[in-house]
């Protein structure tokens, strides 16, 4: 037995792992109940203005199509 001594370590390091996985799931479902689509990764406030600076063109060129 004096050889199994890492196998303490198993199940803190399991619980750990467990735990950052529910962790991140969460925030990715959360994200995505409220959104309606998942999280863009490095995504930052640049990136937003510019997808919403493309909706107000894209609905400017739709409208004056129209």
């Amino acid at each position: 037995m004096a050889k199994l001594f890492w196998l303490e370590a198993i199940l803190p390091l399991g619980i750990i792992g467990v735990m950052l996985c529910v962790m991140g799931n969460g925030q990715y479902y959360i994200h995505k109940a409220v959104h309606g689509r998942p999280k863009h990764i490095g995504n930052d406030v640049w990136d937003v203005e510019m997808e919403r600076r493309d909706k107000k063109i894209m609905e400017e060129h739709s409208n004056a199509a129209n």
